[in-house]
């Protein structure tokens, strides 16, 4: 309820204000030539901040001609006949517009049927979104859906074992097979003067130029946040304020477990190919604990542990990136601080180089002697994508490689036993970066290509990490793979000293391997509503479990807005 009655007040603020423009959605799989605008060495543009503002593409594409070109003419007679066709297949549904403001509604709906091989699965997803400029500085946006769905086993028991649809919140069953949630997203956003912006909302973020993020993803439900950005000369500066759940953890008030995460990103455009990204991240919990004495009669005490609220701590407002990171890693708080480096590079028109370095924690000394130190807590991506790939239009294709050591997002917890992610780096029991979670290699190849309204994209994720089980013993061990785990239980590794010994796959070895081809007909371009035909082949091998084979098959109509990732 809470949630909704801060939906409610976005909207009712957005009425009452004067700011800016609308997002481009997060999922880009319809987007292909804003993304190749976006990546070309033609232009100067920050690229690694998602999603990106309309307002940023004034001088470099004019998105009213992009979805001009997919128009499709109507010449029936009659005006009524002419706007109703126009409202399912070019414009929005329902849509206000003049001068000095614009207010549009569109249906945001899924409704698919398919098979895993083992039952019949289907999604029934009804919903809207309401979206709208005044003038050209402020923007409002909102969506609510109600969802029923029987997923293929795999994603079933993914929710079953961590109470939530993957990206989509908590669920509750429904009927035997089914699972029944809501979600919603909402934000406004502001720009005052030409260089600065401010973005009020639930929702959710991505840093990057990747298919996966290292330092923050669209993975995990969406949150609440305040983003500031400021863009001068070359540069572009975020500060991201938000508030995150922990599910796995509840408070003596029967309440969940929250956690305050503070992001910078600092973009630096050395040249219109060239992009260097600083960022920093903190969690630090929002509650604290407390051992006090309880009396049990009226000659003996005891010890207990209560659980504490610790509000905001207003010291992470300062803005200055790293300054809190430095605290920490002088050992001056005990929360929890990453690092990181984004970089990307152009060749020749469109091709993008780009990769990822994030460090969570580091001793050089063990580091460099490379004995698996647990400490050692980094994550890496290296990838390349091209657009009008060999000079074909509309043609994308992808590789990409990620590494995340083993423990990498996972922290101590600070207070009780049950504590078990209070100031790691997830929210809602999904992890912030991969989805995976740590202790993995991954690829990621895709290509996609577009003719007309016609769209055709093919996807292999291909695998491996090490999962928390001790295959010899057959029992749970901490090897790193759940984000969280308290790192400091980490197992002892035969044949090596303490806390060594945790290389990359330690543990209970597992192979994904995914292969996704999709073809889809765009309806309405204005917000994405196309029909669609996939066909998922899943491969699953683990140590000492049987191996899992499904294919996958499903279609239907839906609003790709944003993206879900099944592809664990």
């Amino acid at each position: 309820m809470k949630k909704y009655l801060v939906i409610v007040a976005l909207m009712l603020a957005a009425l009452c204000a004067r700011a800016q423009e609308l997002q481009i959605p997060l999922n880009d799989d319809y987007e292909m030539e804003i993304q190749t605008a976006a990546y070309s060495s033609d232009y100067l543009f920050h690229t690694a901040m998602r999603g990106w503002s309309e307002s940023k593409f004034k001088d470099i594409i004019n998105l009213d001609s992009v979805n001009e070109f997919y128009r499709i003419k109507i010449n029936k007679k009659g005006r009524f006949s002419n706007y109703i066709l126009n409202s399912i297949l070019n414009d929005d549904f329902i849509k206000i517009k003049n001068d000095d403001y614009y207010v549009a509604i569109n249906p945001y709906i899924d409704f698919q049927v398919g098979s895993d091989g083992h039952r019949t699965t289907w999604v029934n997803t009804r919903g809207a979104e309401i979206k709208g400029t005044i003038d050209k500085y402020f923007a409002f946006y909102m969506n609510i859906r109600e969802n029923q769905a029987v997923f293929p086993m795999y994603i079933d028991d993914y929710i079953v074992k961590n109470r939530v649809v993957p990206g989509q919140g908590w669920s509750k069953r429904f009927h035997e097979k089914g699972f029944d949630y809501t979600n919603a997203s909402a934000y406004v956003a502001v720009r005052p003067v030409s260089w600065f912006n401010a973005t009020l909302g639930y929702g959710k973020n991505f840093i990057g130029d990747g298919y996966r993020s290292m330092m923050l993803s669209d993975n995990a439900f969406a949150y609440p946040y305040l983003k500031l950005t400021a863009d001068f000369w070359r540069i572009q500066y975020t500060c991201l304020y938000a508030q995150m759940t922990d599910r796995n953890t509840v408070l003596a008030d029967n309440t969940y477990a929250r956690k305050w995460a503070v992001i910078h990103y600092l973009d630096f455009a050395v040249t219109k190919r060239l992009n260097v990204g600083l960022f920093d991240a903190l969690v630090a919990s929002a509650q604290t604990h407390k051992k006090v004495v309880v009396p049990v009669n009226d000659t003996t005490t005891t010890t207990a542990t209560i659980d504490m609220r610790r509000g905001f701590d207003f010291q992470y407002i300062n803005p200055i990136i790293f300054l809190r990171s430095a605290e920490y890693y002088a050992g001056n708080s005990p929360d929890n601080a990453l690092l990181g480096i984004n970089v990307s590079y152009i060749l020749g028109k469109h091709t993008t180089i780009y990769g990822q370095f994030v460090l969570d924690e580091m001793t050089v000394k063990r580091f460099i002697a490379i004995k698996g130190y647990s400490g050692n807590k980094q994550s890496y991506q290296l990838g390349v994508k091209s657009y009008d790939c060999f000079g074909v239009k509309n043609l994308f294709l992808q590789l990409e490689g990620n590494i995340v050591r083993p423990y990498m997002y996972s922290h101590t917890p600070q207070g009780t036993e049950n504590a078990v992610g209070e100031d790691n780096y997830a929210h809602y029991n999904e992890p912030l970066a991969h989805p995976w979670g740590g202790n993995l290699w991954e690829m990621v190849a895709r290509a996609q290509y577009n003719w007309n309204r016609w769209y055709f994209q093919y996807k292999l994720n291909y695998g491996q990490y090490g999962d928390d089980w001790d295959v010899e013993n057959n029992v749970w061990a901490n090897y790193g793979h759940s984000v969280y785990n308290d790192y400091n239980t980490a197992i002892q590794i035969d044949g090596y000293d303490t806390n060594d010994g945790h290389f990359l796959l330690t543990g209970r070895k597992t192979t994904v391997m995914l292969n996704d081809v999709i073809v889809s007909y765009l309806v309405n371009p204005a917000y994405n509503m196309n029909v669609f035909a996939e066909v998922t082949h899943r491969s699953f091998k683990a140590q000492g479990l049987d191996d899992q084979s499904d294919f996958i098959f499903s279609f239907g109509i839906r609003t790709s807005l944003d993206r879900k990732y099944y592809d664990f």
